[in-house]
């Protein structure tokens, strides 16, 4: 695809290294040479200097024959134009605008974005993407992803094996045995500072990453066998209070009415503003990393604690302080991929990532086939899709373990008319099966010739 990504900070950045990296056609614009140059130098796209709601640049960029345009300057107002240009005066089918204003964001105004007004065909918000995915790990303490399938029927969640439980130290193909109620699926493990599609053979040790694949209905009880008994977080301390600080705890007020919450910001003037924008959140103002502040906030007894400054290194040692403090859980946002390396040998329980959130919304967009939902995993390893096998696909009537011939891709679950199927070797994909698969970086075309659909494009 021919793709032109509007601004390249951390954002975008991340989005064009996704991009960048599946045989892409990627231009960026930027109006800062020093950003242009970076991306040039680590990435092969091309640069192109100038502001990105100006025509003339748009056209340098290639716009009139492009597929897309993905505009996440630091301006809402110029990513909008951006796309607003890209539709009235050149067509192009696909126009993605990051919008950062709660107002922007307001249900009341979605109508704004229909194709007869300004036509963006995906608005995203990383900030609102954060709180929403933080905000669903409440209801299942102990995971640091909880990623919703199939209407919701099957999940997605991400747990790191801690202490000694059965579960350690054996191949996963006796699993099912062990737990035969579970009907789970281990899709991804994370092993240090890498990734691999398990085997059969392979087994989990501690301190593994786990990215396993359930039904709803047996949530809690896969999480108790890896030891993980205990209910939905009571009490929550968001430390920052900036977008994403003040998203979330409106998410946890309107979705979560039996925890109790407190926000800590350290500038005065926005924490005056964050408490009178929310109705039962105790906001305190004060400094992350004074342990007199986090006293005041019952970290001590808090379930979980969510550090989302606008700081990587305020996040990563309030979470350590936190944890010491006796804190149940500690999550950090983290931008910089460097410092996310080495999050693992420190007592933070989870990273939070905008990049891997904001890109998984765009790929559903830009992988060919019929894509229900899609969900990139953290540090570019992988995604986790849902397709659905259409008449035409080159999936269909094929067995499971055709489809599974590379390693790098693995078939997780089926849905077929509202019933859950954990695959086996000799099952054969029909039509309108709804197919969640983990795909690595090597496999990806490979999915894309077995889910595409003739005649359609997506």
């Amino acid at each position: 695809m021919k793709i032109i990504v509007c601004g390249g900070g951390q954002v975008g950045f991340s989005i064009i290294r996704y991009l960048s990296t599946q045989e892409n056609d990627v231009t960026v614009i930027d109006h800062s040479e020093e950003v242009i140059n970076r991306i040039s130098r680590t990435m092969e796209v091309r640069g192109l200097l100038g502001f990105a709601s100006h025509p003339d640049v748009l056209v340098r960029a290639g716009i009139a024959d492009a597929d897309m345009i993905i505009a996440v300057t630091q301006s809402d107002e110029v990513n909008m134009v951006a796309c607003q240009i890209a539709h009235s005066l050149f067509n192009v089918p696909l126009k993605m605008a990051r919008v950062r204003s709660k107002s922007y964001l307001s249900a009341e105004w979605s109508a704004l974005y229909h194709s007869d007004s300004m036509p963006i065909d995906l608005v995203i918000s990383p900030e609102l993407e954060v709180a929403r995915s933080i905000s669903r790990t409440l209801e299942i303490p102990g995971a640091f992803a909880v990623i919703p399938f199939g209407d919701h029927a099957l999940h997605l969640i991400g747990i790191r094996c801690k202490g000694k439980i059965s579960l350690l130290n054996t191949p996963l193909r006796l699993l099912s045995s062990l737990f035969p109620e579970l009907e789970w699926n281990v899709l991804f493990i994370v092993r240090g500072d890498a990734g691999f599609v398990p085997m059969g053979t392979d087994q989990l040790l501690e301190g593994d990453e786990v990215y396993l694949l359930i039904p709803q209905k047996k949530l809690q009880e896969a999480m108790g066998a890896f030891g993980f008994v205990e209910q939905q977080s009571q009490r929550l301390l968001i430390l920052g209070g900036g977008n994403v600080g003040l998203f979330l705890a409106e998410e946890v007020e309107a979705h979560h009415p039996s925890i109790s919450l407190m926000l800590v910001e350290n500038n005065k003037d926005r924490a005056s503003y964050v408490a009178n924008q929310l109705t039962r959140t105790v906001v305190l103002h004060g400094d992350a990393l004074d342990r007199e502040i986090l006293r005041e906030a019952n970290a001590k007894i808090t379930d979980k604690v969510v550090a989302i400054t606008a700081d990587d290194k305020v996040n990563i040692l309030a979470s350590i302080l936190a944890k010491k403090m006796g804190a149940g859980q500690a999550m950090a946002l983290i931008n910089s991929a460097s410092y996310s390396n080495i999050v693992n040998s420190l007592e933070i329980d989870s990273v939070i990532s905008p990049q891997s959130l904001t890109a998984s919304s765009i790929l559903q967009y830009v992988r060919r086939g019929r894509i229900l939902s899609i969900h990139s995993l953290r540090d570019n390893f992988g995604e986790v899709i849902e397709a659905e096998a259409m008449g035409t696909s080159n999936v269909l009537g094929k067995t499971v373990e055709e489809i599974n011939i590379p390693r790098s891709l693995m078939i997780g679950a089926i849905i077929r008319n509202d019933q859950i199927l954990i695959p086996r070797d000799d099952t054969v994909i029909k039509i309108h099966d709804r197919v969640i698969l983990m795909v690595t970086g090597p496999a990806i075309k490979r999915f894309e010739k077995l889910f595409a659909v003739r005649l359609e494009y997506f």
